[in-house]
């Protein structure tokens, strides 16, 4: 599969738990990912744009979390439109963005971005339920595997 995400030559870190069995490298977390992104897990304001091509429309924050669960590292925000922020992660010294696939062209800078936080994020219920959501569709997903 082509890991189309910013940051993917640089993303050679490995995961910090087993308890999603196949997922050791962010490239593996992208491919099981895209089978399991959907217009449910995407942004409630994003969800009328959303297209099975445009997969990671609306899903950053709550894949940003996910893949914090699995490698460690922190969850920085490039500031969008709205007062919006546009989470990646930051794991060492590797930077790497699972949804920047949704900006097509676009070019973001990853450099001098606040840290964003869970507790914050999740403080919006849906953005939670969708966490959740995706975090036991992966683990079903990796359970089929092994």
């Amino acid at each position: 599969m082509t890991h189309g995400f910013w940051g993917r030559d640089q993303a050679d870190v490995r995961a910090i738990t087993d308890e999603y069995r196949g997922i050791e490298t962010p490239a593996e977390l992208y491919d099981a990912l895209s089978e399991i992104w959907c217009a449910d897990t995407c942004a409630p304001r994003m969800r009328q744009d959303w297209t099975p091509e445009n997969k990671t429309l609306g899903q950053c924050s709550i894949t940003a979390f996910l893949a914090q669960d699995i490698f460690g590292g922190k969850v920085y925000g490039v500031p969008r439109h709205g007062g919006n922020f546009h989470c990646y992660n930051v794991v060492g010294e590797s930077r790497f963005d699972l949804t920047s696939g949704q900006f097509g062209d676009e070019v973001l800078a990853y450099e001098g971005d606040p840290e964003q936080f869970r507790e914050i994020h999740f403080a919006k219920e849906e953005k939670r339920l969708r966490y959740e959501y995706l975090k036991r569709e992966l683990k079903k997903l990796c359970g089929m595997r092994g």
